[in-house]
């Protein structure tokens, strides 16, 4: 893959995009201290003495359940049990899951720059939509995005470029007047093969073996804030 030329997003002008498209979790919204006391949660039902701290889950995340239980409890996916910890995970996560989660700060400042900007933006993850719907609603982003394409949405998640694609027609946006911002390789990915430009949020959910730098992305965010700056740029 192509490394970028930039680090930052200033080579490139606000008035090429017409719609600004995000990852959910560890780009939009900081999910982490949700997912990490349901996953302690189940640990400690089932006997691990020890939970883990937020740093320690972080890596995991962008994997979704199965990774995230791959950390905790160190089983096989295979196991016979790992189904059952996968469902009672995703109850607890589901009755807990706007607790603490919120948008990463500086981020609303962003999301209100691309709408005085005229543009639109929306979700595009791999999240399932029994997920996705509440969490949104409970933050109030149902009624801001454009459009909110869950990972059930299609047969094939990311890095395949189908949720993207389902992003541009409900949005009526061609991919290549679209960006679009996350926090793993398949995600930069997913993007570049649906035709858009790419941007990595370096302050998401990154392992330090990840090597952003390498992916192909058009720049990299360190911040919420550097996206709003730029949105501010003539």
């Amino acid at each position: 893959m192509d490394t970028p030329h930039h680090q930052d997003c200033t080579h490139l002008s606000p008035t090429e995009f017409r719609a600004i498209l995000f990852d959910l979790d560890g780009t939009l919204v900081d999910t982490a201290p949700d997912l990490l006391f349901a996953l302690n949660r189940v640990m400690k039902e089932k006997g691990v003495e020890s939970p883990l701290f937020l740093d320690e889950l972080l890596p995991s995340i962008s994997g979704g359940s199965r990774t995230m239980l791959q950390r905790g409890f160190g089983m096989d996916p295979e196991a016979p049990e790992f189904a059952e910890l996968t469902e009672r995970f995703l109850a607890v996560y589901s009755a807990n899951i706007a607790n603490r989660s919120r948008l990463f700060p500086g981020m609303e400042v962003a999301l209100a720059r691309i709408e005085a900007n005229s543009m639109v933006w929306g979700i595009v993850t791999n999240k399932s939509a029994w997920l996705t719907e509440p969490l949104t609603v409970a933050l109030g982003l149902d009624r801001r995005a454009a459009c909110i394409v869950s990972g059930d949405a299609t047969t094939r998640p990311k890095p395949h470029p189908d949720h993207l694609l389902i992003a541009c027609r409900e949005i009526g946006v061609e991919p290549a007047h679209c960006l679009y911002i996350g926090d793993a390789a398949k995600d930069i990915e997913a993007g570049r093969r649906a035709g858009m430009r790419t941007a990595v949020a370096l302050f998401g959910y990154l392992a330090s073996v990840d090597r952003p730098k390498e992916w192909g992305a058009d720049c990299l965010l360190s911040s919420p804030e550097d996206l709003a700056d730029w949105l501010a740029m003539p």
